[in-house]
């Protein structure tokens, strides 16, 4: 196994947009790529400790900014701009313009819903495989608010350390991290304020796709249309994607793998070695058998590394 890689920062316009991506190259292919979108409020950097995970094994990863986050650049017509129809004409664009024919995708929440947009539509037939991190075709509607009274209003402060204090605050459902996980989270996601304090990194007008496009997240019909593998992953505390749902996933469209994360709300962190394996594993054959579930809990039970069994 190697275990290095070259990692770049790039920019490309997509859509009239300057999209920002990290660019992970493994030192020895195996030829596929992955292509790894975060979460509604996140950055692409959310998905470095998967990007590193995948590289060491031959994949090469992209991770795109979402455009109004991290580095990308922000709408300058919100109200038409933030959906995901919009979100999926980037993506779109940007696998074009680095000529990837056939693709792994994983999402986080938002990059999730990208991802089934995407394969049921002007990806089909591209995206190969669909790993879904806690997300699914219906949302639970008081996740949805709860998410709108912080992503819409983002707190500032005076500090970065005062920030990292909230993002372990919002972000405890993700699960285990590391200090220096949390760090990497917040300085990867921080942006000044001309007062000199502290925010989020992202255009708080995004927000405004839960009003224009109320709908977005209605997605039955397009999950249904999916042909591919599909591997879910349910935080077993997750007060977005509702249990209820994630059945339903499990007998319609293209039947989702279904499984839970204990000690995960919304959404797990894919930062540490059973859930980066389990990716891993499906991505290289669309299938994880029960038995390489228990193998995993037994791996994490001896070793003692993090509280994070998996169940199905």
């Amino acid at each position: 196994m190697t275990t290095s890689a070259i990692v770049q920062s790039r920019y490309l316009a997509c859509e009239g947009r300057e999209i920002h991506f990290m660019d992970w190259a493994p030192a020895t292919p195996n030829g596929s790529t992955v292509v790894a979108w975060h979460g509604l409020a996140r950055t692409g950097r959310d998905m470095d400790p998967l990007a590193a995970h995948l590289t060491a094994l031959g994949y090469r990863v992209i991770c795109p900014d979402t455009i109004g986050r991290g580095l990308s650049q922000w709408s300058p017509d919100p109200q038409a701009e933030y959906c995901l129809d919009f979100y999926a004409r980037i993506a779109t664009a940007l696998v074009d313009q680095l000529k990837l024919e056939r693709f792994l995708w994983v999402g986080t929440s938002m990059g999730g819903a990208i991802g089934m947009v995407c394969a049921a539509g002007l990806l089909h037939g591209r995206i190969q495989r669909l790993v879904l991190n806690d997300i699914g075709p219906k949302l639970a509607e008081a996740a949805v608010e709860r998410i709108r009274s912080y992503a819409g209003h983002p707190a500032a402060f005076a500090t970065v350390g005062e920030l990292e204090q909230y993002f372990r605050t919002v972000y405890k459902p993700y699960g285990f991290l590391t200090d220096a996980q949390w760090i990497l989270l917040t300085e990867s996601s921080a942006r000044r304020l001309p007062d000199g304090r502290v925010t989020p990194h992202y255009d708080p007008a995004m927000v405004q796709q839960f009003v224009h496009h109320p709908a977005d997240y209605d997605l039955w019909d397009t999950y249904d249309r999916i042909d591919v593998p599909v591997l879910c992953l349910r935080g077993a505390e997750s007060d977005l994607l509702l249990s209820d749902t994630a059945e339903a996933m499990r007998d319609r469209g293209p039947r989702a793998l279904v499984i839970t994360i204990a000690g995960c709300g919304h959404a797990p962190a894919l930062n540490v070695p059973e859930q980066l394996d389990l990716v891993q594993r499906f991505l290289a054959d669309g299938q994880v058998q029960p038995a390489e579930l228990h193998a995993l809990l037994e791996q994490g039970a001896a070793s003692g590394e993090r509280p994070l069994p998996i169940g199905h």
